[in-house]
């Protein structure tokens, strides 16, 4: 199975690297390192949030031109051939993760060389499980918005949770006022028409809702976003807490599970690779 991944693995990396997309990744990599490193000696946090943010970008973009190529009907006779689909999969997350830390590395020496940040040892132990954990997540999810992996409405279905989460984090408290309202309202039609039952169960709900509900919906959206948070907040400080720590841990455990789904989603999905 290695001697295939390593084949496949080379073959993308070929075909991506002498192409157009190649040296537009490498041209993005040099402007986005001119506009990002023009002030002399950053601060370590900034030097570690705009290299790891840059990597997670470019590494999500490799991913969806990776899943391109591999859709392509040229690529049949290498599918077929394949004991699993899985080990196809597999090969294009682990070329675009290879070539996104290429070239996230290369900004970085880049940046040390020219500018030179004063990072404690410490502080730099600490980067590579961030970077790494940052652009294996960007990866999965750029694996679940290609043609190549997507069944039906998975990524909207994917992405929607996504965007939901997203929303309750900064309104959760206005949300579920509004639907503790909506469902008091719900209660007393339901109560006007004697089906006082199912009032007093939507009336329950609103209560709920409105207490306790709440807190367990501000608790659920804390949790998903905690390692970004944490992340964030350790690199700020200039250290981290044995909690924070286990940040990057947590953020390669949500990949695990994504990477699981698209696995799922490719191995029974009908494929219709393009001409």
């Amino acid at each position: 199975m290695i001697q295939r991944l390593t084949t496949l693995c080379g073959y993308l990396t070929f075909r991506i690297a002498f192409s157009l997309s190649g040296l537009l990744y490498l041209i993005g990599t040099l402007v986005y390192y001119w506009l990002a490193f023009q002030q002399p000696s950053p601060e370590p946090s900034y030097f570690i949030l705009v290299v790891g943010l840059f990597g997670a970008v470019v590494t999500f973009l490799l991913t969806l031109s990776l899943a391109a190529r591999a859709n392509e009907a040229v690529n049949f006779p290498l599918l077929v051939r394949l004991p699993s689909r899985i080990e196809y999969l597999t090969a294009v997350f682990l070329t675009a993760l290879v070539l996104g830390l290429l070239l996230q590395l290369l900004m970085a020496v880049l940046a040390l060389l020219r500018h030179g940040p004063d990072l404690s040892l410490g502080l730099a132990v600490e980067i590579p499980p961030i970077w790494l954990a940052l652009n294996v997540l960007a990866a999965v999810f750029a694996l679940h918005a290609s043609e190549l992996v997507t069944a039906g409405w998975s990524r909207v279905y994917l992405y929607g949770t996504l965007a939901t989460l997203l929303f309750l984090q900064g309104s959760h408290a206005a949300v579920t006022s509004w639907l503790s309202d909506r469902f008091f309202t719900i209660a007393n039609n339901m109560n006007q028409v004697w089906l006082a039952p199912v009032s007093r169960a939507f009336r329950q709900t609103g209560i709920w809702l409105n207490g306790v509900g709440g807190e367990w919906v501000e608790r659920l959206v804390s949790f998903v976003f905690w390692p970004l948070q944490a992340i964030t907040e350790g690199v700020a400080s200039g250290q981290f807490s044995r909690a924070q720590a286990l940040a990057p841990a947590v953020l390669l455990l949500y990949a695990a599970i994504i990477f699981m789904l698209a696995a799922d989603l490719f191995a029974n999905k009908d494929l219709h690779l393009h001409e």
